[in-house]
């Protein structure tokens, strides 16, 4: 029986090759063509998915991820494209290689290939944030189901490529456009500039316009890039093809009742592993040749263990978990050389796809179970693909101990689904790896230069005191402190297109220059103050509601730390709210967070400085997807003592837990620039101003005096605080009493909007009123989506479009009231620098 409670034959290898190909329902009924070499349909299948920009979705039958597959097959496919890399760089080469694999689905293979290499260390990315591990890059993979990926290796020279000779290895299941991948290195190239690269996939799936993408590629960083692929294909798609992969979903979905699953057939046991000690559950923070060893040689004990315990259970599968692949995939090799029962291997994941009960449909059957990781990045459902009605008579569900958690075992858990499926569940717990110090400890400091904690705090003291108005910004001096230095005097405008191209293309970071301060138009002030003038009630109420939560449960006396700068309005207002409720005068500062370079590292040494650390409450101003939130957690890793929690005005995108509200709508500051945040310019951070011991820089147009609204902003919504008192109070009783979890709804809608629209880029996607304000005013924007009977909180951002000549399209199911989309013809970037063709392999 699989999940729906229907019966069907188990699935057999055969099926899949030699009777009928797994994309057959697909293909008969879209006319989509699956074309490439002899070997294209044995390795891949086809599935649907509900994608208007997309219907179909190829899925590997060799990488064990949805498809339950012999171990062997699995490591082997690595285990070549890794043979093969180590022939085409050669020995030398190959011992100073690091192979870096894209989490969640190519961990396991990314591995293998390092296997193949030999003497490769490797590195995988993770979207597992791990607390005291400096983060050593990171980046957007727009087209995945969960989007952000972290680079935290254990050893921080690991990905220095000093050393001549030093090649990276990227390795991934499909190279289909190329972006990731591409996006990838350019970025990594930037921080760690090396001489050679090697791209590796199991298929090559590019279209003929990006064939030749990766030699204008290879000459714009000035590397050799090489690409080792096992097959490659194409996907021909008919006219219509979306039109029909809507219907059908559609039609499925609404065919397909659910009933209640399975009941277990017994309760799940655990077996226990003698994991070696000292060597990591995979590559999240690193695995070195030394690592491999030691694992090969503990592998048979361990397989001997799980053996024993299953008895005489004659198929069995051993399912990892997300990016837990390698570990499981290596226990399952070493089982199927221990025993004579037929061993599959396959993991769990996060992707949603439609399970189709045919044998010619890539994904027979799913498994649904809450998400068990602690914390679970991203909270939501899992999935198990062709598990159900397989017929497995043992399931082996291999997890880390940071995985082993009280919703794994919970009655809807993982171990209860799979218990309803097969007559025996075993739980075999890998322990999790916490990166240490190396066996050396740390380099002993230079005596010379050397700082004692007392001369550290006496430097931190000595940092410059913060800049106030009327010197600096339009706001009164005790409204707020910036922690910025003055760069006003310094040329930083860029015109928006010539800005745009080089932030897509690598070649300049966005708080290298500023936009040139849109001008409103007299139409666009006058809509301006209208809507101030609609909301000022509902802007105090979240004002009231965000800041009586936070004195409940920050303490009575927090210091309000906001981002500038669109945070620092709403840090003015608490701080007014306080004082105009309680009595209490909280100190306000406003420090500069830079998405993919942290938040000022100075201006959190002077906050320790001058005030307890614990006592600092970060503020902004509205969430969007939450990039900003993950960034300024990340960034607190290294600093002790501070709550990276933000409390926000307005969270639509269900990223944090502190907030006036969760409604997306028109916040008057999002409508202006520095105009309405006390004539600051957004914050610079870029090397040949901002020193090691400088604050970040911002620019206060004083020429922009005559159109400055900050103080009428700030006076309309603080003469509503009386007036919406008792349902602060009726509101905030009510918040402190429920559950804030952060749901992050907000990021998997724009993960489904990037992969809907093309962009491939979830950082060109802004949700949101204020963030598709911004689009509209300091960005190239391609289009906005507008939720249809959106009123009036989308008049100004129809006034902006009309201007700019923007299209805005009405949609039915959208989570904001609006999305921004940036344009993203300007990804190619610029080319002209020396490099050495690419070669493919």
């Amino acid at each position: 029986m699989d999940e729906r409670g229907r019966a069907h034959e188990p699935l057999r290898e055969e099926e899949a090759v030699d009777v009928e190909w797994s994309g057959n329902w697909v293909a008969e009924r879209l006319g989509v063509e699956l074309a490439g070499d002899g070997e294209i349909r044995e390795l891949l299948g086809l599935a649907l998915r509900r994608n208007p920009k997309r219907a179909h979705l190829l899925v590997s039958n060799i990488l064990g991820k949805h498809v339950p597959q012999r171990p062997s097959v699995v490591h082997g496919a690595g285990f070549e494209l890794g043979e093969r890399v180590r022939d085409l760089l050669g020995e030398a080469e190959a011992r100073r290689a690091v192979v870096l694999g894209y989490a969640e689905t190519a961990t396991g293979l990314g591995h293998a290939v390092a296997d193949g290499l030999g003497v490769a260390t490797y590195l995988h990315s993770t979207r597992r944030p791990v607390a005291g591990v400096a983060q050593a890059g990171g980046f957007e993979e727009a087209h995945s189901h969960a989007t952000s990926h972290l680079l935290l290796p254990e050893d921080p020279d690991l990905l220095d490529a000093t050393a001549e000779g030093s090649p990276l290895v990227l390795v991934d299941d499909e190279f289909s456009t190329g972006n990731t991948v591409l996006n990838t290195v350019r970025a990594l190239h930037a921080r760690y500039p090396r001489d050679r690269y090697v791209i590796v996939a199991l298929v090559d799936m590019r279209s003929e316009a990006d064939q030749g993408r990766l030699a204008e590629f290879a000459e714009e960083i000035g590397a050799r890039v090489d690409l080792v692929v096992r097959a490659r294909g194409t996907v021909r798609l008919p006219d219509g093809v979306l039109e029909k992969g809507r219907s059908l979903v559609a039609a499925h979905e609404a065919d397909d009742t659910a009933g209640e699953p399975p009941a277990p057939r017994s309760a799940p046991a655990r077996v226990t592993l003698d994991w070696p000690a000292g060597v990591p559950d995979g590559g999240r923070h690193g695995f070195t040749p030394v690592h491999r060893a030691a694992l090969e040689a503990a592998l048979p004990a361990m397989a001997g263990s799980i053996a024993d315990a299953l008895g005489d259970a004659r198929r069995v599968l051993v399912l990892g978990f997300e990016e837990l692949m390698y570990a499981p995939l290596r226990l399952a090799t070493a089982l199927e050389d221990a025993t004579t029962a037929d061993v599959r291997y396959s993991t769990t994941t996060r992707s949603p796809v439609l399970a189709v009960d045919d044998p010619g449909y890539a994904i027979r059957s799913r498994l649904v179970f809450p998400a068990h990781d602690d914390p679970a990045d991203g909270a939501g459902d899992r999935y198990a693909y062709n598990v159900a009605g397989a017929g497995f008579d043992a399931v082996v569900a291999v997890v880390d101990s940071t995985a082993d958690t009280p919703a794994l075992h919970a009655p809807d858990g993982l171990l209860a689904r799979l218990a309803g499926h097969t007559d025996q569940v075993l739980l075999a717990v890998v322990p999790s790896y916490v990166p240490s110090p190396t066996a050396d400890g740390p380099a002993s400091p230079d005596p010379d230069t050397v700082r004692s904690p007392a001369s550290q705090r006496q430097e931190d003291a000595m940092l410059p005191e913060p800049l106030r108005g009327p010197d600096f910004s339009s706001y009164a001096a005790d409204d707020v402190g910036w922690l910025l230095q003055d760069l006003s005097d310094t040329p930083l405008e860029a015109p928006t297109e010539e800005r745009e191209e080089a932030i897509q293309s690598g070649g300049a970071h966005y708080a290298e220059s500023l936009p040139v301060e849109y001008q409103p138009s007299p139409q666009y002030q006058e809509l301006f103050k209208a809507a101030l003038d609609t909301s000022a009630a509902r802007i105090a109420r979240a004002v009231g509601t965000v800041t009586e939560t936070v004195l409940a449960e920050r303490g009575p006396r927090p210091v309000l730390v906001s981002l500038a700068r669109a945070g620092t309005p709403v840090g003015v207002l608490m701080r007014r709210w306080a004082q105009h409720r309680h009595g209490l005068d909280l100190p306000h500062y406003a420090v500069s967070i830079v998405r993919g370079r942290g938040i000022d590292a100075n201006a959190l040494r002077w906050l320790a400085a001058h005030h307890d650390p614990a006592d600092v409450v970060f503020v902004d101003g509205w969430t969007g997807k939450g990039a900003i939130t993950r960034e300024l957690a990340a960034a607190l890793e290294d600093f002790g003592g501070f709550n990276p929690e933000i409390a926000v005005l307005a969270d639509p995108g269900g990223c944090v837990r502190t907030y006036g509200t969760r409604e997306d709508f028109l916040i008057p500051s999002a409508c202006l620039n520095s105009t309405v945040s006390g004539l600051i310019s957004r914050t610079v951070l870029r090397a040949d101003l901002v020193g090691p011991h400088d604050f970040h820089g911002a620019k206060f147009y004083r020429e922009l005096a005559g159109t400055d609204v900050s103080g009428l902003f700030l006076d309309t919504v603080a003469a509503r605080f009386d007036e919406v008192a008792d349902a602060v109070d009726a509101e905030a009783k009510e918040l402190l009493a429920a559950d804030r979890a952060p749901t992050w709804e907000g990021w998997a809608a724009v993960e489904r909007i990037s992969e809907e629209y093309g962009i491939h880029d979830v950082n060109l996607v802004k949700p949101g009123v204020g963030e598709t304000t911004r689009v509209l005013l300091r960005r190239v924007p391609w289009k906005i989506l507008a939720k249809r009977g959106a009123g009036a909180d989308l008049d100004h951002v129809r006034l902006l479009a009309e201007q700019r000549g923007v299209p805005v399209e009405e949609v039915g199911e959208l989570p904001y009231t609006c999305v921004g989309l940036i344009h993203p013809k300007y990804t190619r970037g610029a080319t002209g620098a020396d490099g050495t063709a690419v070669t493919e392999k």
